[in-house]
């Protein structure tokens, strides 16, 4: 998923397809109990494939198959990630939202603190097959720890550190397990001559920016918010491991400065699929687009994003994905939680997996997104014993936006030949700190 900043006036675009004949979220009995032939839902899905229609192409036929098994009918929206999150604020205080709906997982706490969504209590819990079905680090996604969530996983995402198999070997080089090793291979492979880079980063993303904050923090051992719900991002841990990935541009030099104006992941994946660099670090769903865009699937392999020699902590990826919520609101509970639980269950996973190149979010269950067998163990591995949930604190939403955007600045300092010391990254992360902390 990708996190997107709230605006007053976004613009709104959206699909919407209606799968009933007639009715929306109120019609029929009004009541759980009344019976599921006269129900209709309206569910909000975000855009998961190549296009808002390829969503509906995809997702009409398994909505279909729901209405057939239980009688309740389903109005499908598809809306883009520019808009998700502003149409769920404002239905959030409108009150005039959807029955059920998908977020960005990283979400799942700010939207919790607004009271608008439905708890998974035990009876929920149990109404859509239990908790434990759900890969564990999957489900603490969900809101903040120690409350009932308020939303679970349906399609799991993952980073991975994508590498051409051809200048690998050229090279005479292994793929890296360790950050220290995958920095020697990108200098080694960085080759002006050929106008060859090392590796493509979207350092104009503020989004991949702050996850990979993250993910480097996290490796040293760092937290970005203390137990309060409180900001830290001072800390030594979160300062060395922003400047650790500057410097992959800066001092290991084996990032084109021009990345730090690829402001989205696609960019940097087109340039390692047209073999112009020879690493990208993205998540799993980068398949599809490095294939489109002409290089075959034999031609690339895939291992954890590697932490430093000696980390804190093993972390490879931050867990990704997207969640189901119900609003607290709706008039069929009953029928949305039957829909949550058919969206979550085996089959239904199974069926989208392969066209939204989703990792499983059920424990036991196999990735389907990808034929390589490999691919497929590096990625279910990550996701599910390498990852670690994004902060779980309603300021979340401000952590990103604050420190990805001073990373892009940081990042735009060092393309036009300035030079960024730690203190330099302290400070501008005092600075976002402060505006996360003023905000609370």
């Amino acid at each position: 998923m990708r996190l997107r900043s709230l605006v007053a006036a976004a613009a709104v675009s959206a699909l919407g397809i209606s799968l009933a004949a007639c009715g929306g979220s109120d019609s029929g009995d009004s009541s759980n109990g009344g019976s599921s032939g006269d129900q209709t839902l309206t569910y909000w899905a975000s855009n998961q494939g190549t296009s808002l229609d390829n969503d509906k192409q995809v997702l009409t036929p398994v909505l279909q198959k729901f209405t057939q098994d239980t009688g309740i009918k389903v109005n499908l929206e598809v809306i883009g990630w520019n808009d998700l999150q502003t149409r769920i604020q404002t239905a959030t205080t409108s009150g005039q939202g959807p029955d059920v709906l998908n977020i960005g997982n990283t979400w799942a706490a700010s939207l919790q603190a607004t009271g608008a969504f439905l708890p998974f209590d035990n009876d929920a819990m149990t109404a859509i097959g239990g908790k434990d079905k759900f890969v564990p680090t999957a489900l603490a996604t969900g809101g903040k720890e120690g409350e009932d969530p308020t939303s679970v996983p349906l399609y799991g995402l993952a980073y991975g550190l994508y590498y051409n198999k051809a200048m690998f070997a050229a090279a005479g080089l292994q793929p890296p397990k360790t950050w220290e090793e995958m920095v020697t291979d990108a200098q080694k492979l960085t080759i002006p001559a050929k106008k060859q880079w090392g590796m493509a980063l979207a350092a104009g993303s503020y989004t991949e920016n702050v996850h990979f904050a993250f993910i480097n923090a996290s490796q040293n051992g760092a937290d970005w918010f203390d137990k309060d719900g409180k900001p830290t991002f001072t800390g030594d841990g979160n300062v060395q491991g922003v400047l650790r990935y500057l410097d992959l541009m800066q001092k290991d030099k084996v990032a084109n400065p021009s990345n730090a104006q690829y402001d989205n992941g696609t960019k940097s994946v087109n340039d390692f699929a047209t073999k112009k660099v020879a690493m990208v670090i993205n998540q799993n769903n980068a398949d599809s687009s490095i294939v489109a865009n002409g290089m075959k699937a034999g031609e690339y392999g895939v291992v954890p994003f590697p932490a430093p020699a000696g980390a804190a902590q093993p972390v490879a990826s931050h867990v990704a994905g997207i969640n189901l919520s119900i609003f607290k609101n709706t008039k069929h509970k009953d029928a949305a939680l039957k829909f949550v639980k058919y969206m979550t269950d085996e089959a239904t996973q199974t069926t989208l997996g392969k066209p939204f190149s989703s990792l499983p979010v059920l424990k036991d269950a196999k990735p389907v997104f990808t034929t390589d067998a490999a691919e497929a163990a590096t990625f279910s591995d990550v996701y599910n014993t390498k990852s670690k949930p994004l902060p779980l604190v309603p300021a979340e939403d401000q952590f990103e936006s604050t420190v990805g955007k001073a990373m892009n600045g940081l990042f735009g300092k060092i393309a036009t030949g300035g030079t960024v010391t730690a203190d330099d990254v302290k400070a501008a992360l005092k600075s976002a700190q402060d505006q996360v902390a003023a905000s609370s």
